[in-house]
């Protein structure tokens, strides 16, 4: 394991043994979840998403291949949850305005990686398009939701950090998941976010009043409005593409059909 994952708060044990007895050849396989965003308590669960490749006999038979592949197991008291797409289709969703599957992809929280990792993640630049604010803007309003609903902290720093995932993503044209570091990025972001990350990494499941001197809903409610203005904003002016690049569409099914030959 890297030094990134162990500063990220990720245990070690078990992460590449899992890899390894996988049930298909895998592409990539990384952390997302709370450990991505930056905001992981002590008895967070390891969210591993990634990539698989099934035989080429898998998928030129009658019979539909599963595409999608999930397990969760207990590590040492610790949830573990993996989820894989198999190549195909993992590539199909970067060619979606998708931004979940450019964060997997992306993401410096590695665990395991190939040449094709590495080649898809060089092309992500040019499949990034201004459409992906739909789906930042979309994930915000479930978790804000979700936050009416329940009062806890995790759904609230979900929202805001899509948000500002968005934001950056419309202005920069690169993908950044991590929320103290698009605190730092993004001016508009609320001055308070870092006391609700470090309520949050204290208590997995704790609620917004129990942090003193936490904002009300009343002020949460327009500032989570405000930041819907400012995505609204940056993909009006974002000089990012409708699509992705045809060079980059090319590319990516190249990485598909060679890996499958390959593979076999």
């Amino acid at each position: 394991m890297t030094d990134v994952l162990t500063a990220a708060g990720v245990p070690e044990a078990g992460l590449a043994e899992v890899v390894g007895a996988y049930e298909h050849a895998v592409v990539f396989a990384t952390v997302s979840g709370a450990h991505l965003y930056g905001f992981p308590s002590d008895d967070s669960d390891i969210d591993l998403r990634g990539c698989h490749l099934l035989s080429l006999r898998e998928v030129i038979g009658l019979r539909a291949p599963r595409e999608t592949v999930s397990r969760m197991w207990d590590e040492d008291g610790v949830e573990m949850d993996l989820v894989t797409h198999d190549l195909a289709k993992f590539a199909r969703l970067l060619l979606k305005r998708n931004g979940y599957v450019l964060e997997q992809l992306l993401s410096p929280l590695v665990v395991h990686s190939t040449p094709a990792h590495e080649a898809m993640a060089d092309l992500a630049p040019g499949l990034v398009t201004r459409h992906h604010a739909h789906h930042y803007r979309g994930f915000a309003r479930t978790q804000w939701g979700l936050f009416e609903k329940s009062g806890e902290l995790k759904p609230l720093l979900y929202t805001l950090r899509v948000l500002l995932t968005g934001i950056h993503l419309m202005r920069s044209g690169s993908v950044l998941a991590h929320l103290p570091s698009l605190a730092e990025q993004v001016r508009e972001t609320p001055s308070y976010v870092g006391e609700l990350i470090a309520a949050k990494v204290a208590a997995e499941h704790g609620a917004l009043g129990a942090v003193p001197g936490a904002p009300d809903r009343e002020r949460l409610a327009a500032d989570v409005a405000a930041l819907h203005v400012v995505l609204d904003e940056a993909q009006g002016a974002t000089w990012l593409p409708d699509m992705p690049s045809p060079e980059g569409r090319e590319a990516l099914d190249s990485v598909v059909v060679e890996e499958r030959l390959r593979a076999g």
